[in-house]
């Protein structure tokens, strides 16, 4: 399956110089470093006209003349526009017809949520809960919008000083335009049984990755396991969650949200009632 178009670290700490080969302007926008780069584009830190700090997306130079590409890119643009939401980042810009197709956000300082958990522990308490309600909320908003995210990871999540933000909508839809018959883009290890079993991504498919997130945060491991693509998708195909170290006051709505049947997974709006009725409160 493929990686998605960008996942880029969006720590401050790892802001590098521009290369000798990187542009030092996309648009209105004066690039200033590096935050982090993929097999499909780069990342870069830059200041607006007004001096306001964005993060700039930009395809590679040598993928910009292929079709898929710049339709991905294209989509992903189309998805961040139609999102309004305090826990994803303001669309600032983007030109995705342009000799290098760039995309323009708000920067938002502070490490993914993979990189917290890996490098300094699992979440805990009000950490989690953060975390947890703030992903929730995003979704709500993202599917009011008519958008599916498709992608929902913990690299893809960056926990800012004012709570977590989703990230990359590189690989999200419209729900009006899935198809039962596409592509299966995606994370190998992050991606819903129905997805496996052939059909598109839903609503209901972020919330499984919702919970799969939630499992992460607070235990440092995929509830699947680890191990090629294909024991995980295995695992997932077979329910086989292994949710060991997840505070119980999460555990009745994470396995709703785990239900083999999308039908029976709760809503993002359901799935804040739920918490709030077991004691996990929204602090933000």
């Amino acid at each position: 399956m493929p990686t998605p178009l960008f996942s880029p670290s969006h720590d401050p700490t790892d802001i590098a110089p521009l290369g000798a080969h990187d542009p030092v302007r996309l648009g209105p926008y004066r690039l200033t470093g590096r935050l982090g780069f993929g097999g499909m584009g780069t990342v870069y830190l830059a200041r607006s006209p007004f001096g306001r700090t964005v993060a700039v997306k930009a395809v590679h130079p040598e993928l910009v003349d292929e079709p898929e590409f710049r339709e991905r890119f294209a989509r992903e643009v189309t998805a961040l526009r139609r999102v309004r939401s305090r826990f994803v980042p303001r669309f600032a810009g983007a030109s995705p017809r342009a000799d290098i197709p760039w995309l323009a956000t708000g920067h938002i300082p502070g490490p993914t949520l993979h990189e917290q958990v890996r490098n300094v522990r699992p979440l805990r308490d009000g950490a989690l809960a953060r975390v947890v309600t703030g992903v929730a909320a995003a979704l709500a908003d993202i599917h009011r919008a008519g958008i599916v995210h498709s992608d929902l990871k913990p690299g893809n999540v960056i926990l800012s000083p004012r709570g977590p933000r989703v990230l990359d909508f590189g690989v999200a839809t419209r729900r009006a335009e899935q198809s039962p018959h596409g592509p299966l883009w995606g994370t190998p290890g992050w991606v819903a049984p129905e997805r496996l079993r052939g059909f598109p991504a839903s609503a209901a498919s972020d919330v499984f990755n919702w919970a799969q997130l939630t499992a992460y945060s607070a235990t440092g491991r995929n509830p699947f396991g680890a191990g090629t693509p294909e024991a995980t998708a295995r695992r997932i195909l077979r329910g086989e969650a292994d949710l060991i170290g997840l505070p119980g006051e999460f555990l009745p709505t994470v396995r709703a949200a785990l239900a083999a049947s999308p039908a029976l997974r709760p809503t993002p709006e359901q799935i804040l009632s739920s918490l709030n009725r077991a004691g996990v409160t929204r602090p933000y």
